[in-house]
């Protein structure tokens, strides 16, 4: 759905624009509101290598950390997730200054980065290097997260902290065990107006009548 009419009602999916080999997309749903910005690519991701000109100018001389990216994902505009690019400033250093002749020694990776499926991401929010977003989060707009993120919690603020939870943990424990996100498309279409909805009891009996008649 890209186009060059940019309007906020439109958005950018991420299967048919990512590029960069160590950006890993699962599914075909999850997308970037770019009206207001460049690509995804462009503007979201930063320091990570695997972009045209990084691919052409050097060789990395220690392991990339990967980003992977859930199905379902909802990205705001102008969020910024950084990656593994630049971690040569060490803190347990005297000088956090990186010094090419120290450069090795002085990179620290974070591990990689991940996005969870049906996870939401607010206009301008910052994650760091090596976090984790669990599914069904939700990170507040403009919030800074430096930690991982639990399933289905809402985060805010910086640094970002647990608001609350979107259902009671007995729920999220149930919609866990469920693993919504993994079902074939003909049941999560099937299923979809009670994912639309609140009323796990439902949805956990639909689940089993459907896969009952499949069996």
């Amino acid at each position: 759905m890209k186009n060059d009419a940019r309007h906020w009602s439109k958005v950018e999916l991420l299967h048919e624009t990512v590029t960069n080999p160590n950006i890993h997309v699962r599914g075909t749903h999850s997308y970037y509101s770019d009206a207001w910005s460049g690509s995804f690519e462009d503007s979201v991701v930063r320091y990570l290598y695997g972009d045209a000109y990084s691919l052409k100018a050097w060789q990395p001389a220690w392991p990339i950390d990967q980003f992977h990216i859930g199905d379902y994902v909802c990205i705001g505009a102008e969020a910024v997730i950084l990656l593994g690019g630049n971690h040569t400033h060490r803190t347990d250093w005297f000088s956090l200054y990186p010094f090419p002749e120290f450069i090795l020694d002085a990179y620290a990776g974070k591990g990689d980065t991940i996005i969870g499926d049906g996870a939401w991401i607010g206009m301008r929010a910052m994650i760091m290097p090596g976090v984790t977003v669990g599914e069904g989060a939700i990170i507040a707009s403009g919030a800074i997260v430096t930690k991982d993120v639990a399933p289905y919690t809402i985060v805010a603020g910086n640094p970002a902290v647990p608001i609350k939870t979107r259902f009671a943990q007995a729920v999220v424990d149930r919609l866990l065990a469920l693993k919504v996100y993994e079902w074939p498309a003909e049941k999560f279409e099937a299923l979809k107006p009670l994912l639309c909805a609140n009323e796990i009891d439902a949805l956990a009996s639909a689940s089993e009548k459907f896969d009952a008649g499949r069996s």
